[in-house]
């Protein structure tokens, strides 16, 4: 028991702390830092390391799909900035395919139109000539008619056959 008094007496020297339970919890402690160091720091360790890889993936994963939306923007932008472009041409096309049938359209409507008064001018022309030569035969005829009643005796066959053809020629120039 002297070996326990003596013990106390380097308790209570030190204040109050016992330092064999010290040195005692100091060595459980040392131990389980060397289990968990062991046996429990490796695998959360690993754990965290998948983790962390985990979560590099998913952000580069990430910017790898906005890089890709980015890109799939541009070009859906780029599409339909050309493809509005293309319409924006075929428009001009049929405007300008209008433009140019309405004026051939137009064109052949004048020239038509001016074959068809051409043509109407000759048939007139015709149907005055006609009309103007049975005038005048109606005429030379009623000519004939009239003087030959009037002078049957006195002018000759010949000289009047001249006076017919000069009224003619009057007739006609009158008309």
């Amino acid at each position: 028991m002297q070996a326990f008094t003596e013990y106390s007496t380097i308790y209570a020297a030190l204040g109050g702390f016992h330092v064999g339970d010290m040195l005692m919890q100091l060595f459980f402690f040392i131990v389980l830092l060397l289990l968990v160091r062991k046996f429990a720091w490796g695998p959360v360790m690993d754990m965290m390391k998948k983790r962390e890889d985990y979560v590099a993936s998913e952000i580069e994963t990430a910017e790898k799909s906005r890089a890709d939306a980015e890109k799939a923007s541009k070009e859906a932008m780029e599409q339909l900035k050309q493809t509005k472009q293309e319409a924006q041409k075929m428009i001009e096309d049929a405007k300008n395919a209008g433009t140019r049938q309405e004026e051939e359209i137009i064109q052949a409507a004048r020239a038509e139109a001016d074959r068809i008064k051409k043509a109407a001018q000759a048939d007139i022309q015709n149907e005055k000539e006609k009309a103007l030569q049975a005038l005048q035969d109606k005429v030379a005829s009623l000519s004939v008619l009239i003087a030959s009643k009037v002078i049957e005796k006195e002018i000759s066959a010949q000289d009047q056959e001249k006076l017919i053809n000069d009224y003619i020629k009057e007739v006609g120039e009158e008309l």
